[in-house]
């Protein structure tokens, strides 16, 4: 096996970046629970980011969803993410909740509907060179519920010429992913479905279109960590949306149900250089935390992703390919399980601690008093919240 000693210097790399709606309350479709301490502005939603990368030093970056956090200053507000230790991110659309999108967005058969879904992207985009955001990630709810509601083709050829205008718009250094979700809220058939609707999209726009992979976003028994190796040897896989699911998109905390899962695909994500300095995959989380406290949803998120990581640099990967080409087949899955069962969690802490961090962050931040701090202090206002 593997020395995880020598192979520890490349968790420097590692860098998750988390989205702001995650301080936010949100949960299912049927009932959203109010908590004290909540943000109310996106400044607030910055500075429990902050937290995060504080106490574990594996969250650099925050996502930003338009227009939830729509700013006017956007320069004071990325000053105001710096001198917290962090900077902005991901610039994320949405287009789903007007009342304009009910039939669809970029894929609308009313070309007024689709030319206001491109000009929020170009938004998105201004939003982007203010912030210095490298990625525009685009989700699309759009499809329908019944057979025969929509001309399905057509979708897509007019999606097709959506996404081609808001490419042209990026600058040099920006990117476009395009996200992917088999079902919900459309029912029947949704417009971008599936890794290889978002892969062909991406493939026809050029180099500058990656695909968002979001680990909810799947049938249930989809091999995601062969998408996953799929992209990479495509040089498709543009971000991660990372989560934990049980039947549809539950947004739960990544590596909760299945944490051998998250090995698998780390495992990947490894073997296919997506990690590292050169690496021009993102990590980030998707996840809302509607019964859980949000700040440590988010901490431990981040740490399982961590740990998924150190048990996958501990595969020894010269031993498994040479058990995989003798065709030693038990030998071979060995080699790929005794690292996920060794216990990492001593030599992280150790990390840590060689870093000036907390060795358990769980606990520091409850012991910071961070929470009852802004629990006594935002009162009153309107806490954030999915369309907030």
């Amino acid at each position: 096996m593997t020395n995880l000693t020598a192979e520890l210097g490349r968790l420097d790399d590692l860098a998750i970046e988390v989205p702001s709606w995650a301080y936010g309350n949100s949960g299912t479709r049927f009932k959203v629970f109010g908590t004290p301490g909540t943000p109310r502005t996106v400044q607030e939603k910055i500075a429990d980011a902050a937290q995060v990368h504080k106490l574990t030093g594996l969250a650099p970056s925050v996502a930003l969803h338009i227009p939830w956090d729509k700013v006017e200053d956007y320069d004071a507000l990325s000053a105001y993410a710096a001198d917290l230790g962090i900077g902005l991110g991901t610039i994320n659309s949405n287009t789903f909740q007007d009342d304009d999108y009910k039939f669809g967005s970029l894929t609308h058969v009313d070309a007024a509907v689709r030319r206001k879904a491109i000009d929020h992207h170009f938004e998105c985009i201004d939003v982007m060179d203010a912030t210095g955001s490298r990625d525009l990630k685009i989700w699309l709810a759009d499809g329908t519920n019944y057979p025969g509601q929509g001309d399905m083709r057509g979708r897509q050829d007019r999606l097709a010429e959506s996404l081609q205008q808001i490419y042209a718009r990026l600058g040099d250094d920006q990117r476009l992913v395009l996200e992917y979700k088999f079902f919900e809220p459309a029912f029947y058939h949704t417009d971008v479905p599936d890794w290889g609707t978002s892969y062909a999209h991406t493939l026809a726009l050029g180099e500058k279109a990656k695909v968002c992979l979001d680990t909810g976003h799947h049938a249930p028994g989809t091999n995601i960590e062969f998408i996953v190796a799929q992209l990479l040897r495509l040089g498709k896989l543009g971000s991660f949306d990372f989560n934990s699911r049980f039947y549809a998109d539950d947004d739960l905390i990544v590596g909760a149900a299945d944490p051998y899962q998250l090995f698998r695909v780390m495992y990947e994500v490894i073997r296919g250089d997506g990690l590292g300095g050169d690496s021009e995959v993102a990590l980030m989380l998707d996840q809302c935390h509607n019964l859980e406290e949000k700040i440590p949803g988010q901490i431990r998120s981040v740490l399982n992703v961590q740990e998924m990581t150190a048990r996958a640099l501990l595969v020894d990967r010269v031993a498994l390919a040479e058990a995989q080409n003798a065709g030693d087949v038990l030998g071979a899955n060995a080699i790929f399980s005794d690292a996920f069962y060794t216990d990492v969690r001593p030599l992280l802490a150790d990390w840590r601690e060689s870093r000036g961090l907390p060795a358990d962050p769980m606990a520091a931040f409850a012991a910071s008093g961070y929470q009852k701090k802004i629990n006594d202090e935002r009162v009153g206002g309107t806490q954030a919240g999915w369309g907030a």
